[in-house]
């Protein structure tokens, strides 16, 4: 609006300057006056309708920007109108839902008085049966005093003759049952000891035999079971509690005869779920499982102590677990292998296993297998991971994966190294996959194992 100001009088301002100088012009000219014309010249009028045209343009400009202005504030006005709309509506929405809450607490705090009251009655209720069971108690207790003054008072009377003979008579049939089942006893005794003495003879006939020469290869062909004692731990008393199975052998013997998975609770420890593996009418509790390299077996030693993987695929059980289960008894350790050319192989062993604080240190003696054995018998192995070595045994490389029970060699037997595809040719990877090396040097790449275990009271097979 300055800006138009200042230039409307830059337009006018001529006009009257040339109206100032025609009056001095006419102060000069006093002595010959001319009559002045009624009409103001035509220059200057074109002068000021050219400014008023100028001063039309900026006004129809200025116009149109304050028109431009007034249409933004509409749309902002209407913007906010828009958002005070919805605020409003969510104003509502929220008056109602506290509306709601409102009902909702009042409910609650009805509720809650019920319960009160309830619960004064139930008290109530509570007392009087307290009083009613001590009352009830003073009644016993009197009745009782009573009932003995009349035992003590009542005089006595002579039996009959006939009530004196049947007591004779039950006396006699009671004595001829308690020898009965004295004779009874003793039988189940003598029983019980030639069972134990036939079981011993079978156990030994099975341990005993000729060992055949398997160095050369994997035979399919059964050897003959080997002299060795089955290495004992301390026997502990399988107990169930509350309900819950102590193994797969309790499990068997309920009646479920089927492979699967089941909930055991051995000793004290904690409820968790084995695989119970029925094989030829005895049940077996699957500790690892390889088939398909579908479970990393790299793992840490937290994860090996605890277990890892899926029951019906590929997993570990867990080193406390398998410990909680073998503690009870005397155990079988079984290991199952199948190479990539389908061949199936076994071996058998009777074992012992330490706790954690022993980094579960292993101790087998071989029984049976077609199978040439692998791995160090009468030794202490200590099961180690990447990230838990003990002290003072042989410490394998970080690049033999997997934890395993070693010694003094690395690489040589491991069923939960890396699993390789049969094209893994080279010798280093062989090593560190899955392999199972005879004594005669040969190293073996294996597709599939299983590890299981079962007492020793149960009969091995093929």
């Amino acid at each position: 609006m300055k800006m138009y100001t200042i230039k409307l009088f830059l337009f006018i301002a001529p006009l009257v300057i040339s109206s100032r100088i025609d009056q001095d012009n006419s102060s000069f000219d006093s002595v010959s006056p001319e009559p002045k014309s009624r009409f103001a010249m035509l220059d200057d009028v074109k002068i000021l309708a050219n400014g008023l045209l100028q001063l039309g343009h900026g006004l129809k400009d200025f116009v149109h920007k304050t028109k431009g202005q007034i249409n933004d504030i509409f749309q902002k006005l209407n913007i906010f109108d828009q958002s005070f709309y919805d605020l409003s509506l969510q104003t509502n929405e929220i008056k109602e839902e506290e509306k709601e809450l409102r009902r909702t607490t009042y409910k609650l705090q009805v509720k809650n008085e019920e319960v009160k009251n309830m619960s004064l009655e139930l008290n109530s209720k509570l007392e009087s049966l307290l009083e009613e069971k001590i009352l009830l108690q003073q009644k016993v207790s009197y009745l009782e005093e009573q009932l003995t003054n009349l035992i003590q008072n009542q005089p006595e009377t002579p039996e009959h003759p006939e009530v004196t003979s049947l007591k004779t008579f039950v006396e006699q049939q009671d004595n001829s049952i308690k020898d009965l089942l004295q004779t009874v006893e003793e039988q189940y005794k003598q029983l019980n000891q030639q069972h134990s003495q036939i079981k011993e003879i079978e156990n030994q006939l099975r341990r005993t035999g000729i060992q055949e020469a398997t160095e050369n290869s994997l035979s399919s062909k059964p050897r003959a079971p080997r002299t060795t004692p089955f290495l004992q731990v301390n026997r502990i008393k399988n107990v169930e509690y509350d309900g819950i199975p102590t193994d797969c052998t309790s499990i068997y013997n309920r009646g479920e005869h089927t492979s699967g998975i089941y909930a055991i609770r051995p000793g004290n420890s904690q409820v968790f779920n084995v695989y119970c593996d029925v094989k030829s009418g005895s049940p077996w509790t699957l500790i690892q499982q390889r088939i398909d390299g579908s479970q990393n077996f790299n793992e840490t030693w937290e994860n090996y102590k605890n277990g890892f993987g899926r029951l019906d695929g590929e997993f570990w059980l867990g080193l406390e677990k398998i410990y909680s289960i073998v503690k009870q008894s005397n155990n079988i350790l079984r290991i199952e292998l199948e190479d990539w050319k389908d061949n199936k192989h076994y071996i058998e062993y009777s074992f012992h296993l330490g706790n954690h604080e022993t980094n579960y240190t292993l101790r087998l003696a071989e029984i049976t297998g077609n199978v040439p054995n692998a791995i160090p018998e009468h030794k202490d192995l200590v099961f180690s991971t990447w990230d838990h070595k003990a002290k003072g045994y042989f410490d394998c490389p970080e690049s033999y994966s997997g934890g395993w029970w070693r010694h003094d060699v690395c690489g040589e037997n491991n069923l939960n190294g890396k699993y390789n595809k049969p094209r893994a040719k080279s010798k280093s990877e062989r090593r560190r996959g899955i392999s199972w090396k005879s004594q005669n040097g040969r190293l073996y790449s294996i597709k599939s194992t299983k590890m299981l275990i079962h007492p020793t009271d149960l009969e091995s097979f093929e």
